[in-house]
């Protein structure tokens, strides 16, 4: 499983786990946009993420020159670190250097998406389950904007659980579908070229 990088030292694979709900009501929601993230990546790839391991769905690619799995745990959002701390055991990832977590974030609007290197899950259950599982919050996060374009005047009243379980709309899965894209291009970057990189090219307003 492990490969010599070009310094000599033997590197095992790169973790890209998507957070989401399994099942075909939670497909569209807003909820399980790191799903979505996973299924374009592996569509940019020509592959599919259906390799049943570690209570979760897998696939093996190459990002960037790196060997890399591509995850979906299958225990539901509440219980996201179940599956990714078997991951890790599986395929002997180091958490600090190897692994990225993609989730949606209801406090960036859709049509955005941020990188983080550190935090707390700020209400996010899969986000509080990935970080009971690795006993830190420093670990790396790809968070997708679902939240709605609010105007001002609705001061800081956001959605809440029947939004993010709800099936998006037709105009909403547009925009989210431009963003998976721009994930994608993320992804590898924090692959090939580390985290700071990425941050610096992404984060940024626009």
């Amino acid at each position: 499983m492990e490969e010599s990088s070009d310094s000599g030292v033997r590197t095992g694979p790169f973790l890209v786990v998507g957070l989401g709900n399994p099942g075909l009501e939670y497909l569209w929601t807003p909820h399980n946009a790191g799903f979505m993230a996973i299924d374009r990546i592996a569509q940019q790839e020509g592959i599919v993420v259906q390799n049943r391991r570690c209570r979760a769905v897998t696939a093996t690619c190459r990002l960037a020159g790196r060997e890399t799995i591509l995850a979906k745990p299958e225990t539901f959002m509440n219980l996201s670190g179940l599956s990714l701390a078997a991951l890790i055991r599986e395929f002997e990832v180091d958490p600090a250097k190897d692994l990225l977590v993609i989730y949606d974030e209801l406090d960036l609007v859709l049509g955005t998406f941020k990188i983080r290197e550190r935090g707390s899950p700020a209400g996010h259950n899969g986000a509080r389950s990935v970080t009971g599982a690795l006993g830190s919050q420093e670990w790396l996060r790809l968070r997708i904007g679902v939240g709605p374009d609010l105007p001002p005047e609705a001061g800081s009243k956001r959605p809440g659980r029947d939004y993010l379980l709800s099936p998006m709309r037709k105009a909403d899965l547009v925009k989210l579908d431009e963003v998976l894209d721009k994930v994608a291009t993320a992804t590898r970057r924090i692959i090939g070229e580390g985290p700071g990189p990425a941050m610096n090219e992404f984060n940024r307003r626009e």
